[in-house]
């Protein structure tokens, strides 16, 4: 697989003018992705009685889909409960759209509505039936929760999106994720607007699609685990009423392990072969000097292009590390002797053959950065997980792109870090002419660690932000306005069947088995909330035991991508070691109950639960370090409370603690919190320059004293 370098506030009891823009700033709406121009008045009324939808003439299965779930949420909402009384003082919503539209949506639909919020009725105009259904996931959102109930505001909301192409791609080969898997992340993604399912169905670990042309193909590479194409043909269909397009991806000519098991001839080298558990860039590549190649991958992708309606199908082409092709003297006769060069251009070969086969089913190629090349036609598009200038110079070459990089959600980054990458950053030099190449992006959920269990907290809800990059305006990257509406938004992605929210007490079942009321329970719950997975590709070389067949139900896979209480806290420590012209001593004080919890739970962790239940043992080492590392931030509170610096010899000391929690260990896990508290310390130490100091440069002193000698690479305060 491609490689990357690298309490919900409502505003509206608040709002004292009459109207706000939603342009830059605070969003006067709890709402993601943000929509494009907001009008909020003052003003909100009871949600009470029933919804009563009217629609335009004519009917559409997804609208009819997207109307009974903004019903059935009402009613959820409803105070009181909707009696014979109520029923015809209910609220009215008329959705109307102009065009019929096609049974699957395309690249280019027409995605904008209008929506207007009074206090009687709101009416929902769009040009097509997806316009209706995005509109209709906003009204979803619109509900505030008061003291009295629920309530709806005054709001004119004119919307569309940024980019045509918003999408998610998930890894069904390296991990199985079935069909339930699909169809609850594709609930999430109407959710949030995103419109394209992006299938990766073969990989060296595995071959997850049915061919009827060739069934040896999926029943000797898939351990029985793939989609039949009537599976596929429900996928499909679900998607489309939810006004998403599936893209399948075949990982061709490299990743091609799991097609080589069954057809050794096609390989650049002699078999025999056999799927692979582990993880990495293997060997196998097919032959593209060999005829039965494309006469296998005709059969194959003919039989897929009639199956998938959508005219894109993703080619993969990445990490082809050369080495069969080298060693094939009869490969490297044939590009000496057909002009082509290295292997660059053998590759450039493969593609266009493969561009042909595609050509008559109607279908345009997707691949990754590595097909790039002069002689490419220009209606392949690529999909770039190297990063904006490689998307730029793709689209000055004339060629359709998609932004991957910096929206890698398996990397298990904060959302901040996908939020903030664009496609086409703010100062690009593309003409207009150029940008229109760029077509949008997709998160990226690879599963090399990632199970049936675990894949939706991985996927939710951090992949909300990078869905608002791709929808909203370029304008809107407010990064605490974003995290304020995430947490909120969160629980629509739950209600509408993500298991991100609610599968956490199952992680912890196989930690401590059946019953969750143990003693130190309670401890186990917030140790798992303060620490997260390492990052980037960490994991593989922390646990390197891991592979297919290893269940994922550790200490790692138990704690979220990304701890909210460990940002909440290096927020609140921002805020107080870098108030303006002073220590807030105020805001330190109440910190330390947070430490001391979370103290208190790491050595009940460490020293008491692992004796009964062995599958905690890995947690040992943080969890002692946990112990230490806050006990050392307390005593830096502590000296700046009292107005004393902290003495050098300390400072080292609690330095030491932090660092000796910060080393990798079997859980593949770590404590974010450790820089915050690093810059506890150093604030501590040299606390009496702060009356000397400007802000900013008081700042700047802490952070070289945290990181010396790295203080431009270290995290800058978020305030």
């Amino acid at each position: 697989m491609p490689r990357k370098n690298s309490s919900a506030i409502c505003l509206f009891s608040a709002l004292a003018a009459m109207a706000m823009q939603a342009r830059g700033g605070p969003l006067p709406l709890d709402v993601m992705p943000a929509p494009a121009d907001v009008l909020v008045k003052q003003g909100l009324f009871p949600i009470k009685g029933l919804l009563m939808v009217g629609v335009s003439d004519g009917s559409n299965r997804g609208v009819a889909n997207a109307i009974a779930r903004v019903q059935s949420r009402w009613l959820v909402l409803t105070t009181p409960y909707p009696t014979k009384e109520t029923v015809t003082t209910g609220y009215k919503l008329v959705v109307q759209w102009s065009e019929k539209g096609a049974a699957v949506p395309s690249l280019g639909d027409d995605e904008s509505y209008a929506l207007e919020l009074g206090p009687t009725q709101a009416t929902l105009k769009s040009t097509t039936p997806l316009g209706a259904m995005h509109g209709l996931e906003t009204f979803l959102q619109l509900p505030v929760r008061e003291p009295g109930g629920w309530y709806l505001p005054q709001v004119t909301i004119d919307d569309r999106p940024r980019f045509p192409w918003r999408g998610l791609m998930i890894d069904v080969a390296r991990h199985w994720q079935p069909i339930e898997v699909i169809e609850r992340n594709l609930d999430a993604m109407a959710v949030v607007k995103l419109n394209v399912l992006h299938l990766h169905l073969t990989d060296d670990q595995g071959f997850r699609i049915e061919s009827l042309t060739h069934p040896e193909l999926q029943g000797m590479g898939s351990d029985g685990q793939y989609f039949t194409q009537a599976q596929m043909r429900t996928i499909i269909a679900y998607a489309a009423i939810r006004g998403i397009r599936v893209v399948p991806e075949f990982d061709i000519p490299g990743h091609a392990t799991s097609w080589v098991v069954s057809h050794p001839e096609v390989a650049s080298l002699p078999g025999p072969y056999s799927i692979e558990r582990h993880w990495g860039v293997f060997n196998p590549v097919l032959d593209p000097t060999n005829e039965a190649t494309y006469a296998l991958l005709g059969d194959f992708l003919g039989e897929m292009a009639a199956l998938f309606p959508d005219p894109f199908i993703h080619i993969g082409g990445d990490e082809n590390n050369g080495v069969q092709w080298n060693a094939n003297p009869k490969i490297q006769a044939f590009i000496r002797e057909h002009g082509l060069k290295d292997n660059a251009g053998l590759h450039a070969y493969f593609n266009k053959r493969i561009r042909e086969i595609l050509a008559k089913g109607g279908k345009r190629i997707v691949g990754w950065d590595e097909i790039i090349n002069p002689e490419l036609p220009r209606d392949c598009v690529i999909d770039s997980w190297r990063g904006t200038e490689a998307l730029g110079a793709a689209a000055t070459m004339g060629f359709d792109g998609l932004l991957s990089n910096g929206f890698y959600i398996d990397l298990c980054y904060p959302a901040s870090d996908h939020y903030l990458p664009d496609p086409i950053p703010s100062a690009s030099k593309l003409t207009d002419a150029e940008r229109v190449h760029v077509l949008g992006g997709e998160a990226t959920m690879w599963s090399e660690f990632v199970s049936p269990e675990t894949i939706d907290s991985r996927i939710w809800p951090r992949t909300t932000a990078v869905a608002e990059r791709l929808w909203s305006p370029a304008g809107v990257r407010d990064v605490p306005e974003m995290y304020r509406r995430l947490a909120i938004v969160s629980g629509r992605i739950s209600e509408a069947g993500s298991l991100h929210e609610r599968n956490g007490d199952l992680m912890l079942r196989h930690l401590v088995g059946a019953n969750l009321e143990i003693a130190g329970m309670d401890s186990l719950r917030t140790f798992i909330s303060v620490i997260e997975p390492v990052k980037h590709y960490d994991r593989g070389g922390q646990q390197v035991w891991m592979n297919q067949q290893v269940p994922l139900i550790g200490i790692a896979d138990a704690a979220k991508p990304e701890s909210e209480v460990s940002r909440l806290f290096a927020a609140q420590v921002d805020e107080a070691l870098f108030a303006p012209g002073t220590i807030d001593k105020a805001r330190l004080g109440a910190l330390l109950g947070t430490l001391s919890q979370w103290g208190a739970a790491g050595l009940e962790v460490a020293d008491k639960l692992p004796g009964t239940y062995p599958a905690l043992r890995e947690a040992i080492p943080h969890a002692q370090g946990l112990a230490a590392a806050t006990a050392a931030a307390a005593d830096a509170i502590a000296s700046l409370l009292s107005g004393t610096a902290l003495p050098p010899k300390k400072a080292s000391e609690a330095v030491a603690k932090l660092d000796a929690a910060a080393q990798p260990d079997v859980s593949a896990t770590l404590i974010p919190s450790l820089g915050p508290m690093r810059l506890l310390v150093a604030a501590a130490e040299i606390q009496e320059r702060r009356a000397d100091l400007s802000d900013e440069h008081w700042k700047d002193q802490v952070i070289a004293v945290a990181y010396p000698g790295l203080a431009e690479a270290a995290p800058k305060p978020s305030s």
